[in-house]
């Protein structure tokens, strides 16, 4: 742990800011339930598919990562890096259930906290601790806590605002604890690489490299009139990031916003009754996730990936808050088929709705009231089915081509 030192006598109160971030959340909960994995690379995203997979990397274990193997790969990439690894599909249920738990201990040591990420959250402990030597044993048990009541190991960062909590946080992983004492910030960020600042990414990296940036010391010792020169408004957002200067509070994450699923072929297809179909099955599997999570929304957009990664989004948005598979899935469909391919062949194809509302806040046109009070009465009903008795024997008949009615008729049958 970075040595902390104790506040100097007299001077302002400053806020003292948290980030905790487990480590490599995915892959250490999948080598906590299956000890046959720990020590081994560990890698949960895609299918690799012997090296020819579509997919990302969501995770890799520390031991993946010294293969170069880290998150957002593609898993193409990583296979080939390690055929060795563990490659795993993921287990989303099980990870969200261990991260509300981790966040409910936070909650016990602190009542302002914001969760940015299923694994990753800051804690604002201003007025819960006199000082940072008071934050840095706090900062110690509550990691002994998470690792008692999970089995999990975590980083934390301790500074006075958080950007720098942020990078500190990531800086000696895993199970590191890095502090930033009040007024240091400038000089903890300015030998560190300009990628570490937020909203940085390889593109302009390699801008700010060829106007000479190299570290983040290298653009907070920069004038702020060359920054604005350069980059406008972005310009000053850098320059304040790069002198440590983060007035944001940590305050609760408004509602959700938007909720979507996709699809990633197996290889790029020019078969648009295939993309119809796969639009079929992902509305039919967004629309109850948002009846699970009682949610209807208003725009629905199309997003559609074309050969060569190029990446388009279509939009429609509704008098009605919608759930229903029906009304997700002919939105997409028209969207899909209005859209000028070219002829490129199609990567992913995807559905998000946003404009969200609980169910029962919503407000109701008059026009076509009826008829959307059928659809979800139909869609309730089907969805009761699908609970009782599960996928395999019911499903839309859209779904199923004539074998696919025989066999599900033969299974039926033998049940």
């Amino acid at each position: 742990m970075s040595d902390s030192k104790s506040m100097p006598k007299g001077k302002k109160k400053e806020r003292i800011i948290m980030h905790l971030d487990m480590d490599a959340f995915f892959a250490a909960i999948e080598q906590l339930d299956h000890p046959e994995y720990r020590g081994k690379p560990v890698v949960v995203g895609a299918d690799p598919k012997q090296g020819v997979g579509r997919g990302v990397v969501s995770t890799a274990s520390y031991e993946a990562r010294q293969y170069g193997i880290h998150s957002a790969m593609p898993i193409s990439q990583a296979y080939r890096r390690c055929p060795e690894a563990i490659f795993l599909r993921g287990r989303y249920r099980r990870y969200s259930e261990a991260s509300k738990q981790i966040m409910a201990i936070l909650r016990d040591f602190t009542p302002t906290i914001q969760q940015i990420s299923i694994d990753e959250a800051f804690l604002d402990l201003t007025g819960v601790v006199p000082d940072f030597d008071a934050a840095v044993v706090l900062g110690q048990r509550l990691k002994e806590r998470i690792r008692e009541q999970t089995g999990l190991t975590a980083s934390i960062g301790l500074a006075a605002n958080k950007f720098v909590a942020k990078v500190a946080s990531d800086l000696e992983k895993p199970e590191g604890f890095t502090v930033c004492v009040p007024g240091k910030e400038r000089e903890f960020l300015a030998p560190l690489r300009i990628r570490k600042l937020w909203g940085v990414g390889e593109k302009s990296a390699e801008r700010l490299r060829t106007l000479g940036f190299e570290s983040i010391g290298d653009i907070a010792r920069a004038p702020r009139e060359q920054l604005l020169k350069f980059f406008g408004g972005w310009g000053m957002h850098l320059w304040n990031l790069a002198n440590g200067i983060d007035n944001r509070p940590v305050a609760e994450r408004g509602v959700r916003k938007s909720i979507s699923e996709e699809v990633t072929f197996d290889k790029d297809i020019d078969d648009a009754a295939e993309v119809e179909r796969t639009l079929f099955v992902i509305a039919d599997r967004l629309s109850r996730m948002m009846r699970q999570k009682g949610l209807k929304g208003r725009t629905i957009t199309l997003k559609l990936r074309l050969e060569g990664f190029e990446t388009h989004t279509r939009s429609k948005t509704l008098a009605d808050f919608v759930n229903d598979a029906a009304t997700l899935r002919d939105i997409a469909v028209a969207q899909f088929h209005a859209f000028p391919r070219k002829s490129k062949r199609v990567r992913l194809i995807g559905i998000a709705v946003s404009h969200l509302n609980t169910l029962g806040g919503e407000q109701l046109s008059l026009f076509g009231q009826e008829s959307l009070q059928q659809q979800e009465r139909f869609e309730t009903l089907l969805y009761d089915m699908k609970a009782r008795f599960g996928d395999k024997f019911v499903t839309r008949a859209s779904f199923l081509d004539q074998k696919g009615r025989e066999d599900d008729r033969e299974a039926l049958r033998k049940k």
